[in-house]
């Protein structure tokens, strides 16, 4: 229970930014994992355009401060090294 106006204050806008930010990592992660999904199908230009969407989520994520910048930059290195060994056709990543 806040003790001062400026405390209950304060517990409000933290109810408010962490509904935000819940937002934006649900919509991040389902973005991830549709780019996924049409990854495990093999069509390399829908992977693309999937992949493009989930990368501007994460990116978006970022700039918010709701992940950090090295886990948004690790999240799209896995995808766009998935793309790359698709479109490679190949299965020589270790």
């Amino acid at each position: 229970m806040p003790n001062s106006k400026q405390a209950a204050k304060r517990v409000r806008q933290d109810v408010n930014r962490r509904l935000r930010n819940k937002a934006r990592r649900t919509t991040m992660k389902n973005q991830i994992k549709n780019a996924e999904e049409v990854l495990q199908q093999g069509d390399a230009a829908a992977s693309k355009e999937a992949i493009r969407v989930a990368m501007k989520r994460i990116d978006l994520a970022a700039k918010k401060h709701v992940i950090h910048k090295n886990t948004a930059a690790r999240r799209k290195s896995s995808l766009s090294r998935r793309l790359r060994d698709l479109e490679q056709g190949g299965s020589e990543s270790s």
